[in-house]
């Protein structure tokens, strides 16, 4: 098996970030392994600003696991 790396720590264990809704002003939270979440204010799309190793590290799959992965970069691409 694989170590994991650091850099693939906020995906297996994420972390909470509260963002503002761009759309009407809202908090929004926004966990390090969501690429976008509904603003509970007025459903408006808020996208997370990561940029994690799993865009562009050949181990990324087996790092942070086939779900996490398969999640990260459909919702990426789609």
């Amino acid at each position: 098996m694989l170590g994991h790396c650091p850099g693939s720590a906020n995906l297996r264990t994420p972390s909470l970030a509260v963002k503002q809704c761009p759309q009407c002003g809202a908090e929004v939270e926004v966990f390090s392994n969501d690429v976008s979440v509904a603003c509970p204010g007025c459903d408006f799309t808020v996208y997370n600003d990561l940029l994690s190793c799993v865009q562009w590290c050949k181990y990324a799959k087996q790092c942070v696991g086939e779900e996490v992965y398969r999640k990260l970069v459909e919702k990426r691409e789609g």
